[in-house]
C-alpha cells in the first residue's frame, strides 16, 4: 500500500471569462513549463473546456488537476495538487514538519499567483455581470 501524498493543495478562483478561454491557456504544454518549471507533467485526462489532469514528476511525484467549472458568467478555476516531494532520482522523500509546511505554503501561494495572474490578463478589467468587450 502506498503512503498518501504529503501535499494536498486545493484552490479556487473565479474568472469572469468562459471556460474555453481558460482552457486555451492550459492546452499548450509550453505554458505548463512556465507555470510549473520544476515539474514534468503528463496528461492522463484531457477534459477539453473542463480542464486537464496530469501525473507529476520532477520535484514532486503525484497528480495535479485544473478543473474548469462554468459558473454564472465565468469560470471557477479549481486547482488540485496531490503530491510528495521527490529526490533527484524521482523517489518520494520525507520532509520534516517545518520543511513540509514551507513547501505547502510555497506551492499554495504559487497556485494562487497563477490563478490571479490569469484573472488579470484574461478578464482585461471586465467586472462580473458586464459583457466582455466587443459583446452585448
Amino acid at each position: 500500500m502506498t503512503a498518501p501524498p504529503s501535499l494536498d493543495i486545493v484552490d479556487e478562483t473565479f474568472l469572469a471569462v468562459p471556460p474555453s478561454t481558460v482552457a486555451a491557456v492550459f492546452a499548450e504544454p509550453a505554458s505548463w513549463r512556465r507555470y510549473w518549471p520544476d515539474l514534468v507533467l503528463e496528461v492522463y485526462t484531457d477534459r477539453g473546456d473542463k480542464g486537464l489532469r496530469w501525473t507529476v514528476r520532477g520535484a514532486l511525484v503525484g497528480t495535479m488537476e485544473v478543473w474548469l467549472e462554468p459558473v454564472l458568467d465565468g469560470t471557477l478555476l479549481h486547482y488540485f495538487l496531490r503530491a510528495t516531494p521527490a529526490d533527484a532520482a524521482g523517489a518520494p522523500r520525507a520532509l520534516g514538519l517545518r520543511e513540509l509546511r514551507r513547501e505547502f505554503d510555497r506551492r499554495a501561494r504559487a497556485a494562487k499567483a497563477i490563478a490571479l495572474g490569469l484573472k488579470e490578463i484574461l478578464e482585461d478589467g471586465r467586472e462580473p455581470g458586464v459583457p466582455p468587450r466587443g459583446e452585448g
